[in-house]
């Protein structure tokens, strides 16, 4: 597996982090780069998705407006930035990616980094 996520840490609530997920050239291009997350006791759920050309890009219905996913292909990096943070975000946030078109499921994606944890305080 060559992605390596980072950036996680503890935050307070209505703060920012910026995740990144750095691959290696074979595995970047021209995948689908997406973040996922799972909080304990919970399923991983899809988090946001983003296209090669970083055109197109696809968001969970809870953190649209708040987390922007972007990626430069120069430096093989996608990265998501997360604003007005809640508690409800504390995970542990991990990448993935897929060729072919957008998938929002776990299952969608076969290459997967290891997790960067983030905690959100109230």
């Amino acid at each position: 597996v060559q992605l390596q996520a980072s950036g996680g840490g503890l935050v307070q609530a209505g703060g920012s982090l910026r995740l990144s997920c750095a691959a290696s050239a074979r595995t970047f291009s021209p995948y689908v780069m997406a973040w996922f997350r799972q909080a304990p006791g919970q399923e991983r759920e899809f988090v946001a998705a983003i296209n090669w050309g970083g055109i197109s890009t696809s968001y969970a219905d809870s953190v649209k407006g708040r987390f922007t996913i972007s990626r430069d292909n120069t430096k093989n990096t996608v990265y998501l930035q997360m604003n007005s943070l809640k508690p409800e975000d504390t995970a542990v946030y991990s990448c993935a990616a897929r060729g072919g078109g957008f998938g929002t499921s776990v299952n969608d994606y076969r290459l997967w980094g290891q997790g960067t944890q983030v905690t959100v305080s109230s």
